[in-house]
């Protein structure tokens, strides 16, 4: 690219630089990313509007092609990041306004297990969405989770595995809630590669989703269809 062809975000209108925003999201372009959320704001735009216009609706076009097979993880992955970086500038700005968030989700992968790409995916992507995520990590005994649904009180409890042995300890993670009678509070969301739905529905979640494109219309459609109820 020739220096001729270089786009100066500054000098793009309002609606011209969202669309470029979304291109550089797709492209995974962090500096790209902070250099747009930075003009929105001085042009006067609310930190939310920069959030849902310009980078949810950015990562939305990544998790379509996500899901549809056009882009792969280590793409989305970078998307994810240029977003993050876009997220670092606008966290504590939303905080401050007090923006409405869709939800809340707590995430870890459970016990025994340390693979965390896909966890980190979803998380990445349900934040891109506007979530607001709370990630426990990896290894996470029973414990852990009960601890961070009294703490955080979330809409979603997320659980991920890769490991055909760790799988089961889903279960005993609901069970736990169950005992409390916590379970029906929250919605148990479960994913990782050796999941399938019908593993979801024998552990007791709500939804079992094959991959962070999923896990996000799973997590916004769950909790619409929690408040269309408790609303009525």
């Amino acid at each position: 690219m020739s220096d001729e062809d270089d786009i100066i975000l500054s000098e793009l209108d309002d609606d011209e630089l969202v669309q470029q925003m979304h291109d550089d999201l797709y492209d995974g372009l962090q500096d790209e990313i902070v250099e747009g959320v930075e003009i929105l704001l001085s042009r006067g735009w609310t930190p939310y509007n920069v959030l849902t216009k310009a980078l949810v609706e950015g990562m939305t076009i990544v998790g379509i092609d996500f899901r549809d097979g056009i882009l792969f993880v280590p793409e989305v992955l970078m998307a994810a990041n240029a977003m993050k970086a876009g997220m670092g500038i606008l966290r504590p700005l939303l905080a401050e306004t007090g923006a409405p968030r869709v939800g809340k989700i707590v995430i870890g992968t459970v016990k025994g297990d340390i693979h965390d790409i896909g966890k980190n995916l979803v998380s990445m992507m349900l934040e891109g969405a506007g979530f607001e995520v709370i990630d426990l990590g990896i290894n996470n005994p029973v414990e852990n989770y009960l601890e961070a649904l009294e703490e955080h009180q979330p809409d979603i409890l997320g659980m991920s595995a890769l490991l055909t042995t760790t799988m089961p300890y889903m279960k005993v993670v609901v069970d736990a809630m169950v005992e409390k009678g916590v379970r029906d509070d929250y919605i148990v969301l479960v994913g990782g590669a050796p999941l399938n739905e019908a593993f979801g529905e024998s552990v007791g979640a709500d939804a079992y989703c094959r991959d962070a494109a999923v896990a996000v219309e799973t997590a916004k459609a769950l909790i619409a269809k929690r408040r269309e109820v408790g609303a009525a």
